[in-house]
């Protein structure tokens, strides 16, 4: 009888465990609110973004999960491209990598295209491997749209700041012997706070 109660306790706990994983993987941020709007305050001004929870699902809570729990906080943009992209997200002014949930499915073929003043995902070469690294695009980046080949995932748009962006990827950058990178900016660019702002 003794066993049978350990047995049921434990399958009791293990579902338990199974439902809490389920939910933590399947979390909807501001479920109600189809065009979220976070607030990016950067080191050299603040810049509004409103995501597209219609054409990018996925990618907005996993945007905003980030958001929402402080891990963009503090954060640099650690690759700057004039005329092309700026990149942050993943990694602290030490250039230590932040923790990551699990990567996401590609949404690239959304119909939103890797436009001026968009907002999209980093990721690898592979095609679902984006978690919490974005950019913005600061030129119509139609290399980055999908074609025969997956593309990299816009999910929302600049909607004030436009000025802080374009200021941004104008900073100098060079060579960062530490990382073995390029267009890492010489003076940091630093994600100060992203916040989820309360819908209107």
């Amino acid at each position: 009888m003794l066993i049978i109660k350990k047995l049921i306790l434990t399958f009791i706990f293990l579902l338990s465990l199974v439902s809490l994983m389920a939910k933590s993987q399947n979390v909807t941020i501001d479920p109600t609110n189809i065009y979220p709007i976070v607030k990016l305050e950067t080191s050299m001004g603040i810049i509004i973004v409103e995501l597209d929870r219609v054409k990018a699902p996925l990618t907005v809570d996993n945007f905003l999960t980030y958001v929402t729990t402080g891990e963009y906080n503090n954060t640099i943009f650690h690759r700057i491209v004039e005329n092309f992209i700026v990149q942050g997200g993943g990694y602290d002014e030490e250039f230590v990598a932040k923790k990551t949930n699990p990567d996401i499915v590609n949404e690239s073929g959304n119909g939103l295209k890797n436009e001026i003043g968009t907002i999209a995902m980093a990721k690898e070469n592979r095609p679902h491997t984006a978690n919490r690294q974005f950019f913005f695009n600061i030129n119509d980046n139609t290399n980055l749209d999908p074609g025969r080949q997956w593309g990299y995932t816009v999910f929302g748009a600049i909607t004030e700041g436009e000025e802080v962006l374009e200021a941004i990827a104008k900073v100098n950058t060079d060579y960062n012997e530490t990382m073995a990178w390029n267009d890492v900016p010489i003076e940091p660019v630093i994600l100060i706070k992203a916040t989820l702002l309360p819908e209107e």
